[in-house]
């Protein structure tokens, strides 16, 4: 969340940057504005009420020295109300501060001063585009009738099992499957990433510290027993390794890989957008975390870019990136870049990865510090992006390197598979 230092210093450029969100903060900035006033006031109140007791408990043990113990008792008649009142600041103090934490948390993060104007996915900005998106053949197959003709990809095997958007890998979609896993997670470790394994289920501390909760509670599967949340991605939990920590500066970068299924509701999706491998209510990803000093960040950014972009090259997909607008960027997030394939069965464009930047957003909310050289505490930023998120990527690689008699298998995945075509 944002800091209430920003919002004290600059509540007008607040104000003026979420505009680029579409989001209209004046309201709530008011508000956060009246009670930042109340809390520093009640606070000096409560100092005063502490000051004023300490030098009374010193005065005391004065007077009964020199023998005058009316002049003593009344003073701790006076300490005994002054308790009081420190209870009645303490307890106000409490409820003004879960107020405004109430309203900081409605506040998205600052967009990043590149990010365009816009209202939705059609304003984002291309930034680049590599590849052959000409070539298609008007006869190509789009996947999901591809994997029937392989016997593959299961949909139907799924719902039986569990419900729309479950699908079953079978035989070479599945060993295809675990390679994409496998030379995302080598590749990342290569550059330098150290890996984890996290859990599938976090709490509720762990989604409200990366963003999840309040802003994203209807897209997650919730236990309700346990009161626990399947991870929408792995940086969830990944992210939440450091909560409440303190780091140092030679800390710096924490890189992280991980792979992990991916749970998401998608409530209210339909269409021929979410045909197929289009949307999955649980998934395979590889993601790629990374905490980093607020003055590298942005050059962190683009160096986890260029990664995901080298993977895309590797693979021999089609690819653009686009810089998200105001409309289209995530609440938590300060700048993202989205990575689309291009499928030449379907001719549209997929989206498989989401590279962003929260600077310190995520990290205020979980207490992720480092200590400066001067020892004076300050918020680390972080950063995540797919590498890759697998449905899409699978999906555009089957259908582009389908041929009449079946479909090729890249060759830097070749020594997972095992095998060079499905047929």
């Amino acid at each position: 969340m944002l800091q209430i230092q920003t919002i004290r210093e600059n509540p007008d450029f607040v104000i003026a940057r979420l505009k680029v969100k579409n989001f209209d903060a004046t309201t709530i900035i008011q508000q956060i504005q009246t009670l930042d006033s109340e809390i520093r006031a009640v606070k000096k109140s409560l100092d005063d009420n502490l000051m004023e007791q300490n030098n009374h408990s010193k005065k005391i043990g004065v007077l009964f020295k020199e023998g005058k113990r009316e002049e003593a008792d009344t003073l701790k008649t006076e300490i005994a109300a002054l308790k009081e009142k420190e209870t009645e600041y303490k307890a106000a103090l409490a409820e003004k501060e879960e107020i405004i934490e109430t309203l900081l948390v409605q506040l998205p993060n600052l967009p990043h001063e590149s990010v365009p104007c816009g209202k939705s996915a059609e304003d984002n900005e291309v930034i680049m585009q590599e590849g052959d998106i000409e070539s298609a053949q008007p006869d190509m197959i789009p996947h999901w009738d591809l994997v029937k003709k392989y016997d593959i990809i299961d949909f139907d095997l799924g719902s039986k099992i569990t419900g729309a958007g479950f699908p079953v890998y079978k035989g070479k979609g599945a060993k295809l499957q675990r390679a994409l896993i496998n030379f995302f997670l080598d590749t990342a470790i290569e550059n330098g990433y150290h890996e984890v394994q996290p859990p599938y289920m976090v709490n509720e501390a762990s989604a409200y510290a990366t963003g999840q909760l309040p802003d994203k509670e209807e897209q997650m599967y919730h236990a309700t027993a346990d009161n626990l949340y399947l991870i929408p991605t792995a940086e969830v939990p990944v992210t939440n390794i450091y909560r409440n920590m303190i780091l140092k500066e030679s800390d710096f970068p924490i890189k992280h890989c991980a792979y992990s299924a991916c749970f998401r509701r998608e409530a209210g999706s339909y269409g021929k957008d979410v045909r197929g491998l289009n949307r999955l209510h649980q998934f395979d990803k590889v993601e790629i975390v990374q905490i980093e000093h607020p003055d590298r960040s942005y050059e962190t950014l683009e160096i986890m870019r260029e990664y995901v972009t080298s993977l895309l090259r590797k693979l021999n997909l089609p690819f653009r990136i686009l810089r998200l607008c105001g409309g289209d960027i995530s609440f938590i997030s300060a700048l993202t870049y989205d990575l689309e394939v291009y499928s030449q069965a379907q001719q549209r464009w997929l989206e498989v990865s989401s590279v962003s930047n929260f600077e310190s957003y995520q990290a205020n909310r979980m207490k992720l510090r480092y200590k400066t050289d001067s020892g004076k505490p300050r918020l680390a930023h972080t950063l995540n992006g797919s590498a890759l998120a697998l449905p899409r990527i699978l999906a555009a690689l089957l259908e582009n390197n389908q041929t009449k008699d079946g479909i090729i298998v890249p060759e830097v995945l070749r020594k997972y598979t095992g095998f060079e075509e499905i047929n």
